[in-house]
């Protein structure tokens, strides 16, 4: 049976958002963006910084935005340098900043629930997530990470992930830390290397190197994989729409994604049967990168998903 390819969803759905273009193959050079706007120079007090990215290995000064330890990819390294560039030109935080039609600085927006926000549309920026998508963008010459913190954690594109009680000892430069609940990611900041990281971190504020912060709500990072993308992937549609703990409308909620992305399967199964929008079906999806399942209603194609092998019986 097939299912139509848009809708919209029913308030009990469950889907993921993210929305992806292509990196360019292995080993090919990053297509050029268009350069940034201009940034304001630093204000009396902004935070230290060099725009030069430290030799692979090298240590950094305790005030410099740089790569600060070995182990980087080339991409990696370069999107340090770009995060980096930003910090060193004094940029602002602005609310929303960074997510125009393409990567870079824009104006930001007042936030209702932070007084310091007040100046942010007349400040050319970055907000947390704008930093990441444009330090990205920048190293790869594709906006491989436009959307929120959540998106960005739970991109496809990930190589590896790391949990708060892994610490800082497994990461490297380039790797995205990220703060708040599997339902809810709030901040995330590129790592530099050495217990430091660079982040757009509040209204009212510059960009700015900052010692990790382990404490107050710390989730985990997540390693870009810049190359081509592997696995099974395919669109979903929906809105508002909850990935599950178990392939059950009853299992616990993981994360809810508010409107059709990109996804990666790694495998299917027939569970509990589902009516939504119009649809019946028993087919599961598990997607490894929410390590949560989503029912096959949701994902565009056949209600058995073609290609996609069958998970392991014991697998729940």
């Amino acid at each position: 049976m097939l299912r139509r390819r848009h809708a919209i969803a029913a308030l009990t759905a469950w889907t993921v958002l993210l929305l992806w273009a292509p990196a360019p193959a292995s080993g090919a050079p990053p297509v050029p963006l268009p350069a940034p706007a201009a940034a304001p120079a630093p204000a009396s007090g902004a935070v230290a910084a060099s725009g030069a990215v430290a030799a692979s290995g090298a240590v950094a000064a305790d005030d410099t935005c740089a790569v600060r330890a070995p182990g980087a990819s080339a991409a990696a390294e370069r999107a340090v340098a770009a995060a980096c560039e930003q910090v060193a030109a004094g940029v602002w935080y602005t609310w929303g900043g960074g997510h125009g039609p393409r990567p870079g600085p824009t104006y930001g927006q007042v936030d209702p629930t932070d007084p310091a926000s007040e100046h942010d549309p007349e400040r050319l920026g970055f907000d947390c997530s704008g930093l990441v998508r444009h330090a990205y963008a920048r190293a790869t010459g594709e906006d491989i990470l436009n959307g929120v913190a959540s998106a960005q954690y739970y991109t496809h594109r990930a190589a590896e992930r790391f949990t708060a009680a892994q610490g800082l000892a497994p990461l490297v430069p380039g790797d995205l830390l990220v703060w708040g609940t599997s339902q809810k990611l709030h901040h995330i900041a590129l790592y530099l290397g050495a217990g430091k990281m660079a982040e757009a971190r509040q209204s009212g504020t510059r960009l700015m190197v900052s010692d990790v912060r382990l404490d107050g709500g710390y989730f985990g990072a997540v390693r870009v994989d810049t190359g081509p993308v592997t696995g099974h992937v395919f669109s979903t549609w929906g809105e508002g729409v909850w990935t599950k703990a178990q392939p059950s409308v009853r299992a616990a909620r993981v994360y809810a994604f508010p409107g059709p992305t990109t996804v990666r399967v790694q495998c299917q199964k027939h569970a509990e049967t589902v009516t939504s929008d119009g649809y019946t079906n028993d087919a599961w999806s598990y997607l490894p990168d929410y390590r949560a399942w989503v029912t096959n209603i949701y994902i565009k194609g056949p209600a058995w998903l073609e290609s996609v092998p069958t998970c392991p019986s014991d697998m729940r």
